[in-house]
């Protein structure tokens, strides 16, 4: 395959894997934050949502870790595939000590690059059955960036008269 000037090589099966490692560390470091955020909120509905957004990133971790315990020849993906995947390197990490609307927001961006980085795998899988869970795993972090996104509204947003 031909690749021109200035263009990436299209990825091997180890680099999807170091993809997948990766998207794995960020759903362990997004349920660390909202286990620990869980835990400090006093409010019940907040406690509840932080809750269940953390058991829902363990079950992430989950699924991803049974795409690596396949041999790399199982991965199906489009080797011409162009992956952009998203890099948060200058996002700063979640601090679960950070004020809580500074949380959200950073929350919200974490979501939101998960949810960009699995529709993007989901794009590149060659196999039916294997784009199917990584559009599941975006439409997810679809879900919890809307119901931060919500959150973060009724929090910064109050109506005065």
């Amino acid at each position: 395959m031909d690749v021109k000037r200035g263009e990436k090589p299209p990825m091997n099966a180890e680099e999807y894997r170091k993809i997948i490692s990766n998207a794995i560390d960020k759903e362990v470091e997004s349920y660390t934050f909202y286990r620990s955020t869980a835990d400090k909120v006093k409010d019940p509905a907040l406690k509840k949502l932080f809750g269940e957004l953390a058991e829902e990133e363990k079950t992430h971790r989950e699924v991803l870790q049974a795409f690596l315990t396949k041999d790399v020849k199982m991965l199906h993906f489009d080797a011409s595939y162009n992956y952009r995947v998203v890099d948060d390197s200058a996002t700063p990490k979640l601090n679960p000590d950070m004020k809580p609307v500074d949380g959200l927001v950073l929350a919200i961006k974490k979501e939101l690059a998960a949810m960009q980085m699995y529709t993007q795998l989901a794009k590149g899988s060659a196999n039916p059955e294997q784009r199917m869970v990584f559009e599941q795993l975006a439409n997810m972090e679809r879900g919890h960036k809307a119901r931060l996104e919500d959150i973060y509204v009724n929090m910064t947003m109050v109506e005065s008269w």
